[in-house]
């Protein structure tokens, strides 16, 4: 009998975990229940943040299970502090954020003798801090900004002008000639608005190379590749994906037209994205995923499709291209629905999973917010709360919030990446918030959600996109 009622629970289990996915509402969500959404999304932002505030005050990072501090190099570059900044900023929440803008401006020194990555502290701390300065018009914010970007300014030196991965803050030593178009290519929006900011022009100058660069290395399909050699310019890998280590690649080329109207920008991604959509695109029972091709022959050569794949709706939507953003957002949606969150990797043609670690990605939320902006679809702020409660009940800690080791089972991990604040937070807030909270028309995200503008016109030039029938690879 045991047996039969622990089936039955099963079953009851497995209905109310579909129910949302199957079953349309019969009321849609109303603007008091989004915000109050909002205001549980601000509730959970805070409750991460004092995990933080108590535990690793001046780290990099919480680990929320052990509740130790972790920082990423010999020294602390604060990096939750400065990831969080902003999304503190625009949620209200004034306590917290005068806590992380005076940790920063108090403690962060860029002075040390260690190797850093070029991309992460390029997109977490530099899009950080130019995005804070632009909110609260400290100087200090600009200064460590122009102090971190000098500092990585040596990473361009290769014969090729595409970024080493590496670089010492203090030395300006570089390493690591393998990278990806990711690191290479998704630069510019934190760079060049810096040379804006600045006036000085060679920050712009350089970033702007190493995305031509590796444009310039496309097949003759016109792909790139998940490796390249940035003294040779030779790729080390020929496998090409939409997903991590090349998709802020594609991201930039068109977000680097809409933040500076760059019009060599809107060129390369109108010349890219036709052979995304015919090689990398793929039909599978009456589904659109995207998955891994051969650069050069356009072979499928995996059905692979993951968290940092779910992206991708958010830019063809971004690029008005709103029916296929529609199609693979419910892709991503399925692929969440088949544990109650999303792998990092999945075979979708057999919807298995290949990586099951969840790191608290926001790609897939930052994708129901962009269709819920451009269309207005009430369904996007309803996947939006049931990624949310799902999110809630498997990731919250009485610390924080704890990655996943394993979606299948739900078991937590002992990690908080500071991007759970920069991103992960501030979509599903502005999913729920009134459109009034931010004025999309006015800032472009980098790829870290970190809401940048330019100085000149306060505006960005994505105000009205262009019609989805304009767009190109349709």
């Amino acid at each position: 009998m045991r047996h039969i009622l622990k089936w039955l629970t099963a079953v009851v289990f497995l209905g109310a975990s579909f129910s949302s996915a199957a079953v349309t509402p019969a009321k849609p969500m109303s603007d008091a229940q989004a915000a109050k959404l909002a205001q549980r999304v601000k509730a959970e932002t805070r409750h991460a943040w004092r995990g933080y505030w108590r535990h690793a005050r001046g780290h990099d990072a919480l680990k929320p299970l052990s509740r130790q501090p972790h920082d990423w190099y010999a020294t602390s570059l604060m990096m939750t502090p400065v990831d969080a900044l902003d999304t503190l900023i625009l949620m209200g929440l004034s306590k917290e954020a005068r806590q992380a803008q005076e940790l920063i401006t108090t403690q962060l020194s860029f002075d040390h003798d260690i190797y850093v990555k070029q991309f992460e502290v390029t997109i977490r701390l530099l899009g950080g801090l130019l995005s804070a300065y632009q909110l609260t018009h400290d100087p200090k914010l600009l200064a460590l900004a122009q102090d971190l970007a000098d500092r990585l300014l040596p990473v361009f030196g290769s014969p090729t002008g595409l970024p080493y991965v590496e670089v010492n803050l203090r030395t300006g030593a570089v390493r690591g000639k393998v990278s990806n178009p990711a690191e290479t290519g998704s630069l510019l929006l934190e760079f060049g608005l810096l040379s804006r900011l600045s006036g000085k022009p060679v920050y712009y100058e350089k970033a702007k190379r190493a995305l031509v660069e590796t444009y310039a290395r496309r097949s003759p399909l016109g792909l790139v590749g998940a490796g390249i050699d940035v003294e040779t310019g030779k790729w080390t890998d020929a496998s090409s994906h939409i997903g991590g280590g090349i998709d802020s690649y594609y991201e930039y080329l068109w977000k680097c037209w809409l933040l500076f109207g760059d019009v060599e920008c809107r060129q390369m991604w109108e010349a890219s994205i036709p052979a995304v959509n015919r090689y990398l695109a793929d039909e599978q029972g009456g589904d659109l995923w995207y998955g891994h091709a051969d650069m050069h022959s356009g072979e499928r050569v995996r059905t692979q499709y993951g968290a940092l794949d779910a992206f991708f709706p958010a830019l063809l939507a971004l690029a008005g291209d709103t029916d296929r953003a529609r199609r693979l957002q419910a892709s991503s949606m399925k692929m969440w629905r088949l544990h109650g969150t999303e792998p990092e990797a999945l075979d979708y043609a057999r919807m298995s999973v290949r990586g099951a670690e969840y790191p608290l990605r926001p790609e897939i939320v930052e994708s129901a917010y962009y269709l819920w902006h451009f269309t207005g679809d009430v369904r996007y702020r309803e996947e939006g709360r049931e990624l949310f409660n799902d999110f809630v009940r498997r990731c919250r800690t009485a610390s924080g919030y704890a990655a996943l080791a394993d979606v299948v089972s739900g078991r937590q991990k002992d990690e908080m990446e500071s991007f759970l604040f920069a991103e992960t937070f501030k979509y599903f807030y502005l999913l729920f918030a009134p459109r009034e909270a931010l004025d999309f028309r006015a800032i472009v995200f980098n790829t870290e959600a970190h809401p940048l503008r330019l100085p000149a016109t306060g505006t960005a030039s994505h105000a009205a996109p262009p019609r989805a029938d304009q767009q190109p690879g349709r």
